[in-house]
């Protein structure tokens, strides 16, 4: 297998987040987790070709609204970013001869960061699975998965074991797979339908997957068989918040919030998002646990309280068709939101105000994946390259004034 080294226009250097100090954060009682709070200062989001990243803690609130650019891992042949998603380059990574300067015949369904590190595992439809290492602008390794397929990927608490959905329509298991040497460590055995939603537990070794068989499952890595069955009336989406101590399913226009130590006793509590029935897509936390996010196929983004249940702000985008997935990433600090739509565009809303601050026309039919790196001013797109948005310093005249 041949290791394609990549180019970046500058190198990446990541920004720590600031520590969570610990929290009450139980199912019964949950009391927010307060995170360090951000300076007033504002960061452009564009290609950066000058300035570095400090190495130091940033404190910065993000400023989404006039991010122009991208700044793409590219295969080693052609470079840049492009205004409004112009002169975009491919980004696999692989071994070119088979896989070419866009992903092969397949593009992205599923990306996901390392809370701690800078990798990021990325799973296509060409049947692979990626690992990159974003910091350095390399993609470490290429494992194919054809017999199995893949869909959906998920990075376990250690940064070269993943666990992944299969995608060949007669074995619907989960896998833990090591990257080192490419082993099966784990086979996770109980749905019959494809699965929908994968969400790890980044503190314990748990997780939960939901699948058009309309089950939801609760697993523990180190046993094979389920922990916990839940039956649902539809297409469910599944996500543990930060600390693992609550879970939710939503389904059917609800979000039901449960204490996985007493799930058996059904939901602690039920959220509506006002008459939006449409199939959900996918349910996620804030890093602080305060919010969550609700994408449907009817292309809504609902942003709720996640400890009463109060809508707070729902963001329209076009809908998407019954194959793809309307995802959307919460910043670090929580401020904005981040999503796909089904045009291909990406968009930004500030959470507080309900907002648009910015939006980006790519040239996509189907919706692009986004995942916002932890602890970092960057986020990835995914769909037939792999794109990153980083800010441009050279506007942040704190930073400036201090080279």
């Amino acid at each position: 297998m041949i290791k394609t080294r990549m180019r970046l226009r500058r190198r990446i250097h990541f920004l720590p987040a600031a520590a969570l100090p610990p929290g009450n954060h139980t199912a019964g009682n949950r009391s927010p987790v307060k995170s360090r709070p951000y300076s007033q200062s504002s960061i452009i989001f564009r290609r950066s070709h000058e300035s570095e990243f400090p190495g130091r803690r940033c404190r910065s609130r993000i400023d989404l609204s006039r991010v122009s650019s991208q700044l793409l891992i590219t295969d080693g042949r052609r470079t840049g970013g492009g205004e409004r998603g112009e002169g975009v380059a491919g980004a696999d990574g692989g071994d070119h001869s088979e896989h070419g300067s866009r992903l092969g015949s397949g593009r992205i369904s599923s990306m996901d960061f390392h809370k701690a590190s800078s990798y990021l595992v990325t799973a296509s439809d060409d049947e692979s699975i990626r690992l990159y290492d974003v910091a350095n602008a390399t993609c470490l390794k290429t494992i194919n998965s054809k017999k199995y397929g893949v869909d959906l990927v998920s990075f376990t608490p250690h940064p070269t074991t993943v666990i992944y959905s299969s995608k060949n329509g007669w074995d619907e298991s989960l896998r833990l797979l090591s990257l080192n040497d490419n082993k099966y460590l784990r086979y996770f055995k109980g749905h019959h339908d494809r699965v929908v939603s994968l969400s790890l537990c980044s503190r314990r070794e748990c997780f939960i997957s939901a699948s058009l068989d309309r089950t939801v499952m609760l697993w523990d890595q180190r046993a094979e068989k389920c922990q916990g069955l839940l039956h649902v009336q539809g297409r469910p989406a599944a996500a543990y918040d930060d600390q693992g101590l609550v879970f939710a399913i939503a389904f059917g226009g609800y979000i039901r919030m449960f204490d996985p130590r007493k799930y058996d006793k059904g939901p602690f509590d039920i959220f509506s998002v006002e008459g939006d029935f449409s199939d959900a897509n996918v349910v996620t936390f804030s890093n602080d646990g305060r919010l969550m996010l609700l994408t449907t196929t009817g292309g809504c983004i609902h942003v709720l309280d996640s400890f009463h249940g109060t809508l707070l702000s729902t963001f329209i985008v076009k809908p998407i068709s019954s194959n793809s997935t309307l995802e959307a990433s919460f910043s670090p600090d929580g401020v904005f939101a981040v999503s796909g739509s089904g045009d291909g565009s990406v968009h930004a809303w500030n959470v507080r105000s309900g907002k648009e601050v910015a939006s980006w026309i790519c040239n996509e039919k189907e919706p692009s994946l986004i995942k916002w790196a932890p602890g970092s001013l960057m986020f990835a797109t995914g769909s037939s390259e792999l794109s990153f948005w980083v800010p441009d310093l050279s506007k942040l005249g704190a930073y400036v004034g201090r080279k």
